[in-house]
């Protein structure tokens, strides 16, 4: 599976951004798809994930201002920002879980910036 991560870039505080993941290869076992942040020098962590039946689930900081949603026809998730604060800022990524048998599979996008000027 291959995960190619489009939409980032620089907005002011309160603006509004839309990130775009693309999935090919192997998609028919894709489970959940979701999005992480890392910002320098801080761990990688968890934004919104959602999975194949539509289920989501948000970083309490992002709550309210964030939304994830996915095409399951075009094999793409997409996470609209707005609001946007610069404690947002990081690299995003792109993550993908294949459940083969009982075991979970992991597959990262490149990442694409983000950076949020006060």
């Amino acid at each position: 599976i291959q995960l190619k991560e489009s939409g980032g870039g620089l907005v002011q505080a309160g603006g509004s951004l839309r990130l775009s993941c693309a999935a090919s290869g192997s998609i028919f076992s894709i489970n959940a798809m979701g999005w992480y942040r890392q910002a320098p020098g801080k761990q990688r962590e968890l934004v919104a994930t959602i999975t194949s039946g539509g289920d989501t689930n948000y970083a309490d900081s992002v709550k309210g201002r964030f939304t994830i949603s996915r095409d399951n026809a075009k094999n793409t998730v997409y996470l609209q920002m707005n609001s946007l604060k610069p404690e947002d800022t990081a690299v995003y990524y792109c993550n993908a879980e294949v459940i083969i048998g009982t075991i979970a599979y992991e597959y990262w996008g490149q990442g694409t910036q983000v950076t949020v000027s006060s």
